[in-house]
C-alpha cells in the first residue's frame, strides 16, 4: 500500500479469523470466488477504486496439485501468520490435519498463487466486494511450498487438508450428550435415595402404646416433648411443697409418673429418652416435689464405744465425724434440719487378754513406780535368770537407773509423771501429766515410750476421750500381787505361781515403798515358772504373739489419723 492511502482499516489491531467449510464444496467455491470477485469493483473509505487482487486460473479441481478432499493432508503442522490489513483479502487459512478445509475461495490450489495475482491496491477494493476486517489471520501449513511476497507480510502456504464433515461435528456432539444424561440419571437416582433415607431415619412415624392406647409420635421424639404434646394425657400433676412439706402450689410438682416398658424413667431422663417403634408407656398422676433449697452440711461427732474386759486396752478404730444437713427454701425461706446424712464413725477401746499363739506358753513380770534403791536388785535377778520384764517409770522419779533398765534388754513404759488419780484430774492436768512423764523417761532413758499404765489402773472413757490420742495403750493386769501390803515373800511368790496362765501378765513394784519382800520373791517366781514351762517377756513381746493387736500398738507408734475426731460423749451400751 503506498503511503498516501487511506485506509480505515490500516491502524485496526491484528485478528484471528478460522473458518470452516464442508470439502465437498471447496472446489466450486473457490472457482465461483474468483470469478465473481474479478468482476466486482470495491470502494474504499475514500471513494477511490482499487483492484481486487483476485487470482486467475483453474478451480482447485482442476488443477494438477489439487488433492481430493477424503486425502488427508501430507503436512500436518500449521502456524498463523498476522496479515496487514491490505493483504487481507488476499490470503486465508490454509490448515493441515483432518477436520480443516480452505475457507477462502482466493487461497491457493497447489501452494502456489493464480497467475496475475497482485497485492491489492492501497485502501481500494473491487466494487461489491464485501468489507473485510481490518486484519486476518490464517492458519498456513509450515511446508516448503511457494511463498508470496505482498510488500508488507509473506505468507507461507501449503495444500489444504481434507476437511472434517460439519455433519459428523454435529454427530460428536451428539454422541456426547449420553454420559451427561446418565450422570443426570444417576443424580436423581441418588437425591431419591438421600430423600428417601432421609425420610426414614428423620420424618416417618413410630408405633407406640400409652396406657394401652395406640398412637404414633415422629421417629427419634424424646418422651418429655411426646407426653407435653399431648397434655400428658390428662393425668393428675403433683404439687410443689416447701422444705417443711407444706403446700406451695398446687399441680407445681411432677406432671405426670411414667414408666416405660415396665421400668419407672425419671423426669430428667425423660428429655433424653428416645421413643422407639413398639415402646410401652404407663402414664400416671405425678408426684409432689420440694422446693428448690440450699443445703448446709454441719459435722456429727463420733462417740466413744468400749468392747472387751481385757487386761491391754487401746484404740482400736478412731473416730471420724459424719454430717448433718440443713436445708432452707428458697421460696419459703424455712430452715428444716433434715438429719444425718453421713453417719459418723465411733471411735472404739478394746480391751483384750493376750492370748499367743503356739504350743508354748509366756507370761510377762511387770513392776511399777520405780525406779528406786530396789530396782538394781531386781535387774540382776532378772540378768542372772536371763528373762526380760517391763518397768512402768514415774517420770518424777526417772534417773540413772532408768537407762540401766534400757540398756539391759528391758521395756521401758509410763506410770504417769506423779502417780495422781487419773480420773480425778481435768483434761489440762490428765493430758500434762501424761506428756511430761514421756518426755522425762525420754531424756533420762533415751527412749519414749507410749505404752502406759494408769495409776490403779483407772483410766476410764472420760479419759480416753481426753487424751485416748497421746498414747498407745494403757495396760493392766491379770495377776496381782498386792506386793504393797507386804504380805511375805512366799505368799508373794505363791500367788503369781497359782494364777498364772498363758498370756497372763503379772503386777509387782520396784518402789513406792519397801520392795524387799520383792527382791526375795522374785527367784521363786521365776523358777517355779520355768519349771512350768513358761518363758518370761516384756508386754510388747506378748503382744506380739497375739495377732489381735495392731501392729502400731505393739511397736508404739501410733498416730491418731488426721481426719480422726476425739469423740466428746459416750455411746449407749
Amino acid at each position: 500500500m503506498s503511503e498516501g492511502t487511506n485506509n480505515p482499516n490500516q491502524n485496526r489491531p491484528t485478528q484471528r479469523r478460522v473458518v470452516a467449510q464442508p470439502a465437498q464444496r471447496r472446489a466450486p467455491q473457490a472457482a465461483q470466488g474468483s470469478q465473481s470477485r474479478a468482476q466486482r469493483p470495491a470502494t474504499s473509505a475514500s471513494g477511490t477504486t482499487r483492484a481486487t487482487g483476485a487470482r486467475t486460473g483453474p478451480a482447485r479441481s482442476q488443477q494438477p496439485h489439487a488433492r481430493k478432499a477424503s486425502q488427508p493432508s501430507q503436512h500436518p503442522q500449521a502456524r498463523y501468520t498476522s496479515v496487514k490489513p491490505q493483504q487481507a483479502h488476499a490470503v486465508r487459512r490454509v490448515a493441515s490435519g483432518a477436520g480443516t478445509r480452505i475457507a477462502d475461495p482466493r487461497a491457493m490450489a497447489n501452494g502456489q498463487r493464480a497467475a496475475g495475482a497482485q497485492p491489492a491496491a492501497s485502501g481500494h477494493r473491487p466494487a461489491g466486494a464485501a468489507q473485510r476486517p481490518a486484519t486476518q489471520t490464517r492458519r498456513v501449513a509450515q511446508q516448503p511450498h511457494a511463498q508470496r511476497h505482498t510488500g508488507y507480510a509473506t505468507t507461507r502456504t501449503g495444500v489444504a487438508p481434507a476437511a472434517r464433515s460439519v455433519y459428523t461435528m454435529h454427530d460428536q456432539r451428539r454422541s456426547s450428550r449420553g454420559p451427561v444424561a446418565a450422570a443426570a440419571v444417576a443424580v436423581a437416582i441418588l437425591v431419591i435415595i438421600g430423600i428417601g433415607a432421609a425420610y426414614w431415619m428423620f420424618w416417618r412415624s413410630v408405633g407406640i402404646e400409652v396406657n394401652g392406647q395406640a398412637y404414633n409420635a415422629r421417629i427419634n421424639t424424646v418422651a418429655s416433648q411426646f407426653l407435653a404434646d399431648n397434655d400428658y394425657f390428662g393425668v393428675k400433676a403433683g404439687n410443689l411443697l416447701s422444705v417443711s412439706g407444706k403446700v406451695l402450689e398446687e399441680g407445681g410438682g411432677d406432671p405426670c409418673a411414667v414408666s416405660i416398658n415396665g421400668a419407672e424413667v425419671a423426669q430428667a431422663d425423660l428429655e433424653s429418652f428416645v421413643l422407639e417403634e413398639g415402646a410401652s408407656l404407663t402414664v400416671g398422676d405425678g408426684a409432689d416435689t420440694t422446693e428448690p433449697y440450699k443445703e448446709e452440711a454441719t459435722e456429727v461427732a463420733p462417740k466413744l464405744e468400749r468392747e472387751g474386759t481385757g487386761a491391754i486396752q487401746f484404740v482400736s478404730q478412731w473416730g471420724k465425724p459424719g454430717k448433718k444437713a440443713i436445708w432452707t427454701g428458697e421460696i419459703s425461706g424455712e430452715t428444716v434440719d433434715k438429719g444425718v446424712v453421713e453417719e459418723p464413725t465411733n471411735m472404739v477401746v478394746s480391751s483384750l487378754n493376750v492370748k499367743p499363739k503356739g504350743d508354748k506358753k509366756y507370761m510377762a513380770l511387770t513392776f511399777d513406780d520405780g525406779p528406786s534403791k530396789y530396782t538394781q536388785g531386781i535387774l540382776d535377778i532378772l540378768e542372772k535368770y536371763g528373762v526380760k520384764a517391763t518397768f512402768f517409770n514415774l517420770g518424777g522419779n526417772v534417773n540413772a537407773t532408768s537407762k540401766k533398765v534400757v540398756e539391759a534388754g528391758h521395756e521401758m513404759a509410763s506410770h504417769t509423771n506423779s502417780h495422781q488419780n487419773l480420773p480425778k484430774c481435768d483434761r489440762d492436768t490428765l493430758r500434762s501429766e501424761i506428756t511430761s512423764a514421756f518426755d522425762n523417761i525420754e531424756q533420762a532413758s533415751g527412749v519414749r515410750p507410749q505404752m502406759m499404765r494408769a495409776p490403779y489402773g483407772a483410766f476410764t472413757s472420760t479419759e480416753w476421750m481426753n487424751a485416748g490420742d497421746l498414747i498407745s495403750c494403757n495396760v493392766l493386769w491379770n495377776i496381782d500381787t498386792l506386793d504393797w501390803k507386804r504380805p511375805g515373800a512366799d505368799v508373794i511368790a505363791d500367788t503369781v505361781i497359782s494364777n498364772a496362765y498363758n498370756g497372763a501378765i503379772a503386777l509387782m513394784h520396784d518402789g513406792g515403798g519397801n520392795r524387799e519382800q520383792d527382791i526375795e520373791a522374785l527367784p521363786a517366781i521365776i523358777e517355779g515358772l520355768q519349771a512350768e514351762g513358761y518363758e518370761l517377756v516384756t508386754v510388747s513381746e506378748l503382744m506380739a504373739l497375739d495377732d489381735r493387736f495392731p501392729e502400731d500398738v505393739v511397736n508404739g507408734t501410733v498416730k491418731m489419723p488426721e481426719d480422726a475426731v476425739i469423740p466428746t460423749e459416750i455411746a449407749e451400751s
